[in-house]
This record gives C-alpha cells, structure tokens and sequence, in this order.
C-alpha cells in the first residue's frame, strides 16, 4: 500500500509539466481579452480548501507542497499549479484514509523512516542551502592549495629512433644546421614525428623518469645527448619552460562551493553527534536478516 501511494504521488506530480503548455496556450488567449481582476477571499495557513474523510487539506498543506517541489515544476502557473496540487493532496489523502484502517508492520515502520529522513534532509538542506560567501571561498581555496608550491612545465620536442647510433646520427645533423622538426618528420618512429616531433606542455611526473631527468638537464633550446627509454633512443630539443599556474578561486569556484557545502553538513552531523546521545549495543546480528520481513510479523 506504502508503495502505491508513493508511486500515485510521483504520477500526479509527473502530469504536472504536461499541463504547463495548455495553461500557458490558454493564459495567451487571454491576453486578448480584458478582464476584472478577480476578487480573492481572505486566507492563511489554516484556510481549508477540502476535508477528506475527516481531514482538513489546508492552504498551508499546499504552501508546503509547493515549497517542495522540483524547479520545473514549481515553476509553473500558480493558476495552474493550485488546483493540481489541492486534487493531488485529496487523493492521497483518500488513499492514506484508506490505508490507516489496516496499517501493516511494515507500513508503520516505513512511516517512521519517512518521517526521519524528511526531517533530517530538511535541517541539513538549510545548511546545505545557506550562501557560500567569498570568504568560504577562499578558505577552502586556502587549504587545498596552501602548501602546494607551483612547479615547472616544460615545452619540448624529440625524435624517437630505434638505436643509439640512429640518434648520434640525427644530433650530427642538427649539429650540421638541419631542421629538427623537418628530421622528427623524416625519421621519427614515434606518434608525434608527423607534427614535428612536439610534445607540448607537460609537468613533473608525466614523462618516463629517464626521458623527465634528460629534458630537466636542458635549457631552453638545446637539444640533448641520446636518451636511452624503454620506447627506444630519443634526440630532445627543449623549446621552453614556465612556472606552473595553479588554477584560481574563480576556476575552481563551482568545485570549491559544493565542497563547502558538504563540509557544512558533515560538521552539522559532527556537531550534533558530539550534543547528542548514541547507543549502539555490542551485537553480533546476522545482516542477512534485513531482508526478514517476517520479523515484522507478516
């Protein structure tokens, strides 16, 4: 039963959007039309627009549906939105009516779940949800980045060759006056020889440790004795180098604003787990028994 309501909810709320285009067809054939603003009847929160069974749906009911829902859908018309809404919050309470004559275990337990996760979600929402000021911002820029010193990038081309001998030949070229780009085309066994032998950009770490300590030994552009890797020979010519730029608040500022957030919640949890009273008594229980529902006496 729990789950058929649940899922009658969902649908109600899921038709909503599909409504949207006929209000608005509608609201722009009635901009055609001049008409006396109507004359609402006086409400607050405790207005009963329907009673059910007994039980009054209030407009406060409705405020706190709405309050709730996706953007897209909260969106919509209020004209639209209103009276969807106060039909929704009927059937379901003509279903829930209907389910509390014969509450099972299971149903009750549910409830009781609901009713801590809805609650939970919304205090941690409010956390959650709260500004991230610049000052977050930075503080949080502050400990990722804080410590970290900016290293260097190097900029560099080579030639892959299969002997060392192949490699002393093409350095007595380049020595010669040839053109390195033009030979890493010519001679190159390497991916990168047909755009001239380039690598770009790369930093610390991303080349193979023989190949990084060669290009490292290098000014800007020289070109390096032959360098023995496990790809095979290389003749390097280092074009430039450059202080690494680490990113900025701005770069990073989506990044840095969902973490903040997050670090909110988890310190509200600490917090209130530090104020709070937990006991968790010393049992060995088997897991599989989360999947009993005869426990509940079904």
């Amino acid at each position: 039963m729990t789950r058929f309501i649940a899922a009658f909810a969902a649908a109600g709320l899921a038709a909503l959007p599909a409504l949207a285009q006929e209000a608005a067809e509608d609201a722009a054939e009635g901009e055609a039309m001049e008409a006396e603003a109507p004359q609402y009847a006086d409400a607050d929160a405790s207005t009963v627009l329907a009673t059910v069974n007994g039980t009054d749906i209030t407009l406060g009911h409705v405020v706190a549906m709405v309050a709730l829902l996706p953007e897209n859908v909260s969106a919509m018309p209020d004209e639209l939105l209103y009276g969807q809404i106060v039909d929704l919050l009927v059937q379901q309470e003509l279903l829930a009516s209907s389910a509390r004559e014969e509450i099972s275990r299971l149903e009750e337990l549910g409830l009781e779940n609901e009713e801590r996760r809805f609650l939970g979600n919304a205090i941690a929402y409010e956390a959650y949800n709260a500004p991230v000021t610049d000052e977050e911002l930075q503080a949080q820029y502050d400990e990722i980045f804080g410590e970290i010193e900016a290293g260097m990038e190097y900029n560099a081309s080579h030639i892959l060759l299969e002997s060392e001998e192949d490699a002393q030949a093409v350095i007595e070229e380049l020595d010669g006056g040839a053109d390195f780009a033009e030979l890493a085309q010519e001679r190159s066994t390497g991916p990168s020889g047909p755009n001239g032998g380039e690598l770009g950009w790369f930093s610390e770490g991303m080349m193979v440790p023989e190949f990084e300590q060669a290009v490292m030994a290098l000014e800007p552009g020289q070109v390096s004795e032959p360098v023995q890797t496990q790809f095979g020979w290389h003749v390097i010519l280092l074009n430039d180098v450059r202080e690494e730029q680490l990113p900025s608040v701005t770069d990073l500022q989506d990044d840095l604003a969902e973490t903040v957030r997050q670090n909110r919640v988890e310190a509200l949890i600490a917090e209130l787990t530090e104020a709070g009273s937990v006991e968790r008594p010393e049992l060995d229980i088997d897991p599989a028994l989360i999947r009993n529902t005869d426990l509940l006496g079904e």
